[in-house]
Formats: C-alpha cells, structure tokens, sequence
C-alpha cells in the first residue's frame, strides 16, 4: 500500500459509506476503511456539514458527500477505471440514475429501516456496535435508544409517512423488478462495467438487502439482485466495457428512467415549487397515490444541477439524448 493512502471514514450500516468503499475498491485505489464512528468529527473538524462518510485524500484534504467525491476522484485519476461512461449522453444518463438512487431510492432504505419493527431494532444494534462492538451495556442501551429517536423524528422529513407508504414500497418492489430482468442479460447498467448508477443504486440496495424486512422482499423477489449486490460490493476484479453509444439502451435502463420520470423528478420540481413559494408542504400525486412531505433545501441543489449538466452538454449529443429522455418522461421536468 502507498505511504498516504485515501482514508475513507464511515459505517458499515451508512448506504453511502458503503458505496463509496465499493468504488474505491473497483477504481483500485488503496485506501484505508476506518469504521470507528469517527466520520462525523472527521468531517466537522474540516470544517464539513457532519455528513458521512468523510475522505480524506492522500494531502491530507478532507471531502465528503458521495456524489462530488466521486467526481473528484474522476478528476484525480483521470483514466484509471472511471465509472463515468465514454458517451457523454451514457455518462448524463448515469449521473440522473445515480441522483435517482441517491435521492429517491433513500426514501426506501429510510422506510423500511425505521417503520417496522424488527428493522429498527436490527438497526440499533449494527449502528451502535459498528461504532463501538465493546460499548458497556448502559451505555449500548442508552446510544440506541438516542440514535432510534433520533432517526424516527426524522422522518417525516424525508417524506416516510405511513401515508407515503405505498408509494415507497411500490417503487422499491419495481427496482427489485427491473434490475432482476436486467442482471440477467447485462453485468451492469451501462455495459460491462460499472458506472456511477450502479453505485448510486448499490449504495442503498445493499442496507436494504441486509435490513430483514427488504431483505427478505429482495432474496423472494430478485435473487438475482441480490447475487449482483455482493458482486458489485467488491468488483476490483472486474475487467469490462462501455455500452456502444449507438447501441440500442437496456430495457432495463429505459424502465429506470421512466420510473424516475414518474416518481423522483416530479417530485423534485415539487420541492423546489414549494421552496420557492415558501409554502410548508410539497403534495404532488406519485404512481397514483397523493404524495406530501416538507421541502427538503439539499434537493432542490440536486435538481438545480442535473438541470444545468443538461443544459451544458453540446447540442450533437442533445440531439441523441433529448429523445430518449423525452420517451421516458423526463425530459419535461428537466428542461
């Protein structure tokens, strides 16, 4: 290993610690796993919103925030197995699938996390020990009762209300669909490799495929999903390439972003209608079913940047891309 490796400060139990791992594991970078529940500080004592997992790069700069640290690891090893596609349509379509998992996937890891039962006792416990394996039974009673009331307070914030609840459980049983149908025919989203949306969607999938509830919906549902996430968690081994850019979209794929076309970019022009009107609910009808949660200000930077990543491709490639994005009803929400 090199003198000054990357340090990647996080939790197993954090969807995007784990992610990040994953994609330091299949760039080949090495890098030190510090699961001690130090992210927080780490991140704080940079100066960073306590948001995990924290990266700290090899001088000593400290990052969090899986999405732009994945993006300046493009930058810092430009070449050296990239999850961001040839195509630069591919590579748009991979940044707003990854958003989508991000964003709108989390929504169900947050779920099924916190409102049944058997998960939020599960998730007190692989929090707490994966902070501490040897923490004093007061004590160890004391932090999972905190971190449960803590997170249970949070969410409906997110939009995890029992009345959103079909919504979510909806949408997370088509992923489990889709990908099954995918896995099966193509390593991964975008050819065989794996791009940043497979990592955004591997983030939450791999709590969900460990909590008990979604655990249990996935091994019944998508074996196959659920096969992949293990492959993906560790793919340094992987060698692969790119979906030709005019080769024909996985159905898989198209399926995803006409999924995200109904569920998390109306939701996001939503957000940021209620941001901006200052009003104190976002209500929108998702898949059928009426949808209200309080705005949410991180999200409404999401959309504000996949609109201006669009807006900033060439027109030969939005020429290419447009069409697609209009088929799977996305294009009207991010014009």
């Amino acid at each position: 290993m090199k003198a000054n490796p990357y340090i990647l400060h996080g939790i197993g139990p954090s969807p995007y610690s784990v992610k990040m791992r994953a994609i330091l594991r299949y760039r080949r970078l090495p890098f030190v796993w510090k699961a001690d529940g130090s992210a927080r500080d780490v991140a704080v004592g940079a100066g960073l919103p306590p948001v995990i997992p924290a990266l700290t790069f090899p001088d000593g700069t400290v990052m969090n925030d899986s999405t732009p640290l994945a993006h300046a690891l493009e930058r810092a090893h430009p070449g050296q197995r990239s999850i961001v596609p040839d195509d630069p349509a591919h590579a748009f379509l991979s940044d707003l699938l990854e958003d989508f998992g991000d964003e709108w996937v989390t929504k169900a890891m947050f779920h099924y996390r916190w409102f049944y039962e058997a998960d939020r006792v599960f998730a007190q416990v692989w929090v707490i020990t994966s902070r501490d394996p040897q923490m004093p039974q007061d004590r160890r009673r004391e932090a999972m009762q905190s971190f449960n009331d803590r997170q249970v307070g949070r969410m409906a914030m997110v939009g995890c209300t029992d009345a959103n609840r079909p919504v979510i459980e909806d949408s997370y049983r088509f992923i489990l669909d889709t990908l099954e149908g995918h896995v099966g025919k193509m390593e991964f989203l975008f050819g065989s490799r794996p791009s940043l949306a497979d990592f955004g969607l591997f983030g939450q999938l791999q709590i969900l495929s460990v909590d008990p509830t979604p655990m249990e919906e996935m091994r019944r549902r998508a074996p196959d999903v659920y096969c992949w996430l293990l492959r993906l968690d560790d793919a340094s081994g992987v060698e692969g390439e790119w979906l030709a850019a005019d080769a024909p979209l996985p159905d898989g794929v198209i399926a995803l972003l006409r999924h995200c076309g109904e569920t998390y970019l109306p939701f996001l022009a939503a957000n940021r209608a209620a941001l901006e009107a200052g009003a104190s609910s976002v209500d929108l009808d998702i898949l059928g079913r009426r949808w209200s949660q309080a705005p949410f200000r991180y999200q409404a930077k999401c959309y504000d940047a996949l609109r201006k990543k669009l807006a900033a491709l060439p027109a030969d490639v939005r020429r290419r891309l447009d069409p697609v994005l209009d088929a799977a009803g996305c294009l009207r929400w991010l014009q």
